[in-house]
């Protein structure tokens, strides 16, 4: 499992959102408290992505986020309105390595993956029969989170409104392999599709700005999203709707 968040709203410090609150992304790395089981610290890597007038930035790492000496600088010189960051802790089996880390990246896109898809890679054969073969030789790393960004980007191509692709694939997913994890977080740097699916995800909603986050940190605000829904947000707007989840 990870530890993941997005924001959208006035300009902030990466350091703000990342390093300074108390139980930070920083912290969550190797003190999550809610992983489900999922593990227990996220030394796995890695990432940070954001806008700079508009141009998706991306920095990944395959170290623990505190073992970066270089972070705290950048990411106190980083100014950003849209955020997404994530710390990894890599499933067994699954390939270690930056290519492997979040936010993975498609144009202005950036995706993040908490959790796991159930049996991989046998439980994916026929969801990955429908991509174009270019599609699987350009994946990231061969990992379940990779595949499951790809599923996401064949219906974005295709036109799909980014919510309704989000909404698609993921019980898709689940239908092939039951079980699965599949918390998901997706943005442009103006909107922001999230899902719960057997996972924890909280939000805070301030006047002009939306933050996601796995765990709360910086203090009060925060709501739990109920499990098995998908969040459709700008700095503004949030929508929560209930998905059909697994059968019972």
């Amino acid at each position: 499992m990870c530890r993941h968040l997005a924001y959208l709203g006035p300009p902030v410090t990466l350091t703000s959102l990342v390093l300074e609150p108390s139980h930070s992304l920083y912290e969550q790395s190797w003190a999550p408290r809610d992983m489900r089981g999922g593990g227990s610290v996220n030394a796995d890597g890695f990432g940070l992505a954001w806008y700079a007038d508009g141009q998706p930035v991306r920095y990944r790492r395959n170290v623990p986020i505190w073992a970066d000496d270089n972070l705290p600088g950048l990411a106190g010189s980083i100014r950003s309105g849209a955020v997404l960051a994530a710390v990894r802790n890599g499933t067994v089996g699954m390939q270690l390595g930056e290519s492997a880390v979040a936010p993975f990246q498609a144009g202005s896109w950036f995706f993040s993956h908490n959790g796991m898809i159930t049996g991989w890679p046998d439980s994916t054969l026929k969801l990955a029969e429908r991509l174009p073969v270019a599609e699987l030789l350009r994946l990231d790393a061969p990992m379940d989170s990779a595949l499951l960004w790809a599923l996401i980007q064949q219906r974005l191509y295709d036109g799909t409104p980014p919510a309704d692709a989000v909404a698609a694939v993921v019980p898709e997913v689940e239908a092939a392999a039951p079980g699965s994890r599949l918390n998901v977080l997706l943005t442009d740097g103006e909107q922001l599709v999230a899902t719960t699916w057997t996972h924890s995800l909280w939000v805070r909603q301030t006047a002009d700005s939306i933050t996601v986050s796995s765990e709360p940190f910086g203090g009060d605000g925060w709501d739990e999203i109920p499990d098995f829904s998908l969040l459709v947000a700008t700095a503004t707007t949030l929508r929560i709707t209930p998905m059909e989840g697994p059968p019972e």
